[in-house]
């Protein structure tokens, strides 16, 4: 995947400002910058990266795969390490890739999951304008009946992409949402329909019967819907995030994952974890609050980006 405008990378480079300067990533490219190899450095390294959410095991797996690559290659610098580790990180997220929402079909249902506070009606929003810049006709459902606080936020960001919506009042059969919602979007041939889901249930078995009706009724109505579940998660949560992402997945089949606020974390190395658990693709990142805050995400800009040292202050 490639950026589709020519400021994401800028944009990209900005929300994780805080994760290179003033977080863990920071310190591991500080480790990495110059210097001979000792052993101190690999289990600095390693507690390095578990300190950034990429969690313990991957850690150790990773600081081990280097060790052996150092002692195979002859490598004493520890700059030729900050560059395999950068190499080994991008393999990580580019392993289980693949496009988004692509193919000729007559509509692409995209359901979009994600606990309350994630983001998710928000990125609902940006991915609608996204699509609509693609020149797709775009459709927003409703489903999220739960908080009437959802309903009326998800009207403001349809308003705001400049596209269709479907909606109904609080306590409202998300299921009769959904059904009105691909009718409509065939009858007005819309490209793309994206439905909003509920973001709090009681139990694990709640939120998988709620999310199977939703599916089983999109399916009976357009072949093989929905074509798309995309993951909206938190990247300040952490670990928490691999939970959360966990639960989602035993719940639905996942296709994508976007990540927002990750202008407000120190760490950003969930994003690691949670693709090498659940071998899905990060599909786009969320890098700022505005409409067109959405970039589609690229494993090599996001890695160099974590890396990147900040550029000099100027007098």
């Amino acid at each position: 995947m490639f950026f589709r405008r020519p400021k994401e990378k800028e944009k990209v480079e900005e929300s994780l400002q805080k994760t290179r300067q003033g977080g863990f990533f920071g310190r591991i490219s500080e480790l990495l910058g110059a210097g001979d190899l000792t052993l101190d450095t690999w289990d600095e390294l390693e507690e390095l990266l578990i300190r950034a959410d990429i969690g313990a095991a991957l850690a150790n797996e990773l600081v081990e795969d280097l060790r052996r690559a150092a002692d195979n290659q002859g490598i004493r610098r520890v700059d030729r390490v900050k560059a395999l580790l950068k190499d080994r990180l991008v393999a990580i997220l580019e392993e289980p890739q693949r496009p988004h929402a692509e193919g000729d079909r007559l509509l692409t249902v995209v359901l979009v999951v994600g606990v309350n506070g994630s983001g998710k009606t928000t990125t609902i929003g940006k991915l609608a304008r996204w699509h609509k810049d693609q020149g797709r006709k775009v459709m927003l459902a409703a489903g999220d009946t739960f908080r009437a606080a959802a309903i009326d936020q998800l009207r403001v960001w349809a308003e705001r992409a400049g596209v269709e919506i479907i909606a109904t009042t609080q306590g409202a059969d998300p299921g009769a949402v959904v059904y009105d919602a691909v009718s409509a979007a065939l009858a007005r041939r819309m490209d793309i329909l994206m439905i909003d889901t509920a973001g709090r249930l009681h139990t694990k078995f709640n939120l998988m019967k709620e999310l199977e009706k939703v599916r089983a009724i999109a399916n009976k109505q357009v072949h093989r819907a929905p074509h798309e579940t995309l993951l909206v998660l938190d990247a300040t949560t952490g670990q928490n995030g691999l939970t959360q992402a966990k639960v989602f997945g035993e719940a639905t089949p996942l296709t994508g994952l976007i990540l927002t606020k990750l202008d407000g974390t120190a760490k950003g190395g969930i994003a690691f974890a949670i693709v090498r658990e659940l071998k899905v693709p990060i599909q786009f990142i969320g890098v700022g609050e505005k409409i067109d805050d959405l970039a589609v995400f690229n494993a090599r800009e996001y890695v160099d980006a974590l890396f990147e040292e900040p550029a000099p202050e100027r007098a």
